[in-house]
């Protein structure tokens, strides 16, 4: 193995994970897969060109991320690169000398074919290259959780990428360290999905229920309000039930590292969704009566940090809404004691 102070890195992309993942983000649950015909259709179309646009994927940053552990040695894309979709990135792939690795899909929607063919080339580039120190696997298929592990028990330092709200959270506990893309420097978070999006893939459209077309239903809520009749009409319960079955609930994965707006969002799953700030209030709690074993003495703020992220390695004060780590500390001040000496930051648990 090579000295940890010139570490070296191996980068994995499952790039049609992040590309729909992404879009999903971007636009909602699920749309990738309502926009899939349209998009194999015609990619030039007005409507679908907007939206993939609008959830352009910066590979530069998951490289620059990716550099930042150290000197990368090889980065690897695996995708069906005849793909319209795809073909998009292949210029500003080569330009960051990424392998484009050829997938050719045996169905029309094959599942896997990427997740196997890129962890038989990881496992196999660790024996071929053994001074590797760092892999970065970008995606967040559960899938790649046998490979996180293989990798750290080869003694590898494995970091994981993937979308907030579609990473499996069996794969960031796999991983020593997990970033969410949308956190990487340089990546704009996306706003709020549109709620108007149908199940047609249409933005702004919704298509109207056998009971009639969404200009109808309009019509008689507009017709109902001006009359100042104070009952629901059916068209309007029609609309609302519509709208609510075309959000469903979040499941166990996605609840975990998505925004708090979006779990906020799912009605039916507050009860059993955790604030993120308590999780991470939770978190911290933990990490001082690990380190500190009770005896009250002081600990350096970045030996707390690494023990937090050791024991959740999605763990960032920055998802969370805070710029350092101190400031984090200081909005649980009735959990954590933060002094703070010239340079120094120690942290004890609150008394």
């Amino acid at each position: 193995m090579a000295d940890t102070a010139d570490p070296r890195v191996a980068v994995y992309l499952d790039f049609d994970n992040i590309v729909m993942s992404w879009y999903d983000r971007v636009h909602g649950r699920n749309s990738y897969s309502r926009d899939r015909q349209r998009i194999a259709a015609d990619i030039t179309d007005p409507e679908i060109a907007e939206s993939l646009a609008a959830a352009t994927v910066d590979v530069g940053a998951i490289i620059d991320y990716a550099a930042s552990f150290g000197s990368l040695m090889l980065t690897r894309a695996y995708a069906d690169w005849s793909s319209a979709v795809n073909a998009e990135y292949r210029s500003q792939l080569v330009a960051r000398a990424v392998d484009l690795v050829q997938l050719f899909p045996a169905a029309a929607y094959a599942k896997n074919g990427a997740d196997i063919r890129l962890a038989i080339d990881t496992v196999e580039d660790l024996f071929r290259i053994p001074d590797l120190t760092h892999v970065v696997i970008v995606g967040g298929d559960s899938d790649y959780v046998p490979l996180a592990q293989r990798c750290r028990r080869l003694g590898r330092y494995v970091i994981g990428i993937g979308v907030a709200g579609s990473t499996a959270k069996s794969l960031a506990a796999a991983c020593d360290e997990f970033e969410a893309y949308d956190q990487l420097p340089g990546v704009t978070p996306p706003s709020a999905p549109e709620k108007g999006r149908g199940r047609s893939g249409g933005r702004g459209r919704v298509r109207g229920s056998r009971g009639g077309s969404a200009e109808s239903q309009q019509a008689a809520a507009e017709q109902s309000a001006e009359s100042g009749t104070e009952h629901t009409t059916s068209a309007e319960q029609k609309a609302s039930k519509t709208q609510r079955s075309e959000q469903p609930p979040l499941d166990e994965h996605q609840l975990f590292l998505a925004p708090r707006s979006i779990v906020q969002g799912h009605d039916d799953h507050d009860e059993h969704a955790e604030d993120p700030h308590d999780v991470a209030a939770d978190l911290l709690e933990r990490a001082l009566q690990l380190g500190d074993r009770g005896d009250g003495d002081w600990l350096h703020s970045s030996a707390v940090k690494t023990h937090m992220r050791r024991m959740d390695p999605s763990f960032s004060e920055k998802a969370l809404g805070y710029k350092t780590f101190s400031e984090f500390l200081k909005a649980n001040s009735d959990i954590a004691e933060l002094e703070e000496t010239g340079h120094e930051r120690l942290v004890r648990a609150a008394e």
